[in-house]
């Protein structure tokens, strides 16, 4: 495994309102923060929120091209990211204990935080179709360019981590600075990746590794 230390290349917040963040996500134009009782956009270029909705956001955020997912409680709500209109819930497969939630292949991928795995779900039923399993806390989860990453925040070391989705290897490791978690993550489709800070309040920006044409 290679590992090497993230470069934190911007932080965002702390935001009023906002005392802990739970999840995060990226719709090409907004960062969703989850924040416990609100889902908040975020302009990542200026910094600013833009707005919020009330609504159960404990955890994990993803978008798959139209809509938000926002793990709440014990479900996985749909979500019209312009309304903030609930359209339909499933159930989350860790029942309360879930963390990270992206979007990939057509399903949804979620973190269960203290049972150290990943589950690919059935976006539809709620169905488990595949579990991952890891030897530390998941926090975020994301997926880019082929390429599985998760946020692992265990005692006072975290990190993000590239791992083979079918074996669950690590392949890489990107070690936060002490004191510094991850408690949400969400590529932006290139060379960043937004991770949400936990008690912090806060959203950072670390740097994906660059890809050789061998190695893409």
């Amino acid at each position: 495994m290679k590992r090497t230390a993230a470069e934190i290349i911007r932080e965002y917040g702390p935001f009023s309102g906002i005392d802990s963040v739970g999840g995060v996500s990226f719709d090409g134009r907004r960062v969703w923060i989850a924040a416990g009782d609100t889902l908040n956009s975020l302009d990542p270029e200026s910094g600013e929120l833009q707005g919020a909705f009330d609504l159960p956001a404990h955890a994990g955020t993803a978008f798959d091209g139209q809509h938000l997912f926002q793990i709440g409680e014990a479900v996985i709500r749909k979500i019209d990211p312009e309304t903030g209109e609930t359209l339909a819930t499933i159930p989350a497969p860790g029942d309360g204990a879930d963390s990270g939630l992206a979007w990939a292949e057509g399903t949804l991928w979620v973190g269960q935080h203290r049972g150290r795995r990943i589950y690919q779900v059935d976006p539809e039923t709620g169905a488990v179709l595949r579990t991952i399993e890891s030897d530390r806390f998941v926090t975020g989860v994301t997926w880019v360019d082929g390429e599985l990453w998760h946020g692992t925040w265990e005692d006072d070391g975290s990190d993000v981590r590239h791992i083979d989705p079918t074996t669950g290897e690590v392949l890489e490791s990107l070690e936060m600075p002490a004191g510094t978690g991850v408690s949400g993550l969400e590529s932006d489709g290139a060379d960043r990746f937004f991770c949400g800070g936990g008690d912090s309040g806060m959203v950072r920006t670390i740097r994906r590794p660059k890809r050789t044409a061998a190695a893409s």
